[in-house]
Formats: C-alpha cells, structure tokens, sequence
C-alpha cells in the first residue's frame, strides 16, 4: 500500500470499535463448542461417549496447534481423545476427513450465496482468483491434473490392499493395516448416524456463526460499517480461502478482505484495517480459548480420575 492507505490504515485502527470483540469472542466461541459436539455425533455410532468439555478441549487445543504447524491440530486432537477417552486416534482420523468434506461442502453453499446473490459485484473477481488459486492452466490442464488425483488415489488403495494381503505375516504390516481399518471405520460412522438432523442443525449452525460474526465485524471500523448485509457471503467466502492457503489465515485473511471490499468501493487501506481487525479476533479466540483448554485438560481429567477413585472406609 501507498503512504496515504497506510495513514488510513492506522487512523482505521485508532478509531476501530473494539467493544464487538466482546460478542464476536462469544460467537465464535460457540461455533467452536458446537463443532465439539458435532464431532461427539460422529462418534458414537462406533461406540464412544467422549465427555463433551475433553472434547472442546482437544478441538481447542487443535485449533492453537494449527497455528504453529499447520495440520499438527488435527492429529494432536485426536492423540487427545486417545489419550483421555481411550478413544483410537486412528477412528478419529476418519471423523476428521468427513469433518473436512462437510466444511468444504458448506464453503462451497456460501460461494454459491454470494454469487448469487452478488453477481455483478464479485463475479469477475472470483472467477480470477479461483483461478489463481486453485485452478491454474486451461481447462484441459485442469481435466487432467483431476483425473491423475483420481487415478493415483484409487492405484494407491490397491497397491495397500495387495500389501496387506500379501505380507499379512509381518508386524509393522498389520499395525498399518490396523490403522487403515481405524480409518475406515471413521469415515463409516457418516452412515450409521443416529442424529442425522442434530449433525446437520450443528455444521449450519457453525457457520451462521461466522457469518453474524463476519457481520458483526464490518461495524468494528468507521467507514466499513454501511455495508450491507449480503456483503457477508464474498468476505467469508473469500477470507476462509486465505485460511486455506496460509496457517491460520496469515496475511492472506486480511488481504482477501481488503480485496473484497475494494469491490464495494472501500479504500485499501480502510478494508486492510477491517480485515486484520476480523483476522486478530479470529487468533485472539484461538489463543486465548486454546491456552486455557490446555492448562484446564489435565486439572480437569484429574479430578475426574479422583471422583471415580473408590471410596476406602477403615473400623477402628
């Protein structure tokens, strides 16, 4: 940015509302409460209970990993369960792909929104940066890199499947072969779901979540406040690409941000203000919520561990 949208950029700043972290702080935070719960449901039709706040506290913990090293959350969660609730991180393993693909799934409904919805604004601008991002080439690059993705994904089931069969005898073999199954058996659990409404009513909610907090944050700033509400759908949209591209979204969740609302006619260094704003909220919550999950896992397993100890009595 220039001098003058970096001046904009801290006066954005300075005058910013910071008392919305307070409801964002909590909005979030419940989208996060009931992703725990989600995942509960995903577990249960392969026999496991986990205690709802181990569960938080795993997906918290998870998400403060992410921030370090990227994908380090989702197998430090799942040794989390393992660990405390003797549930095998190799299940679990499943119940994160399918988290995954629904999350991927409700991304792709809120691309659809807006560009429904925001056609004439946005059209041109997603085109390009679809394209940029994910789908770089012609179209027949494109056909082909999808189809060798397909091709090598299903020759590499084979290939294990023939391992397996082969060298059955070997330890390390049926320890892997172990881990496959764990594996499938999560990805199972989609079919076996005894709450089907409460796991879908649980994934919209998590991201109406992020929409009334994305909302919430275009009044954060003196100037971004005017936007309407239809506005929410590409700045999510386009913000949960940045999550995506870089660990915890950094750099490039602000700078989406700002490309979108220069779409609206914001100036750079305005809409850079407000999307590092959003972006600071998002890492503080991680942060804060994060570190405390993990400081209260182990107090709170201990006391439960006390609790079921059985009560000794002695007759003097």
């Amino acid at each position: 940015m220039d001098d003058k949208n970096w001046a904009d950029c801290k006066t954005a700043l300075q005058s910013a509302r910071y008392i919305l972290f307070l409801p964002v702080f909590f909005i979030v935070s419940a989208s996060h409460f009931s992703r725990a719960m989600r995942w509960k449901i995903l577990m249960k039709p392969m026999g496991y209970n986990p205690r709802l706040l181990n569960t938080f506290f795993a997906v918290m913990v998870g998400y403060l990993a992410n921030l370090a090293i990227p994908r380090l959350g989702e197998v430090l969660k799942c040794t989390i369960l393992g660990k405390y609730e003797k549930v095998p991180a190799d299940k679990l393993v499943g119940t994160i792909l399918i988290e995954r693909v629904v999350d991927l799934i409700c991304l792709v409904i809120i691309f659809i929104i807006a560009l429904i919805t925001q056609a004439g604004i946005i059209g041109e601008y997603a085109s390009s940066t679809l394209k940029e991002n994910f789908f770089s080439g012609s179209v027949g690059a494109i056909a082909i890199k999808l189809l060798l993705t397909i091709t090598s994904v299903i020759a590499i089931y084979y290939i294990f499947k023939y391992i397996f069969r082969i060298f059955s005898q070997y330890l390390v073999i049926k320890k892997l072969k172990e881990v496959f199954i764990g594996v499938r058996t999560g990805i199972s659990s989609i079919k076996k779901l005894q709450n089907k409404w409460a796991f879908i009513l649980h994934s919209l909610f998590i991201w109406c979540c992020y929409v009334v907090g994305t909302y919430l944050g275009f009044f954060a700033t003196i100037g971004t406040d005017h936007l309407p509400f239809a506005a929410v759908f590409p700045v999510l949209a386009f913000a949960s690409v940045g999550m995506i591209i870089t660990p915890g979204g950094i750099g490039t969740y602000p700078r989406f941000i700002m490309q979108v609302m220069l779409l609206y006619n914001i100036e750079e260094g305005l809409g850079y203000a407000n999307g590092t704003l959003q972006w600071v909220a998002q890492f503080a919550i991680i942060l804060v919520v994060g570190f405390i999950s993990l400081l209260l896992l182990p107090y709170y397993n201990k006391e439960k561990s006390i609790l079921k100890k059985p009560m000794h009595t002695s007759i003097v």
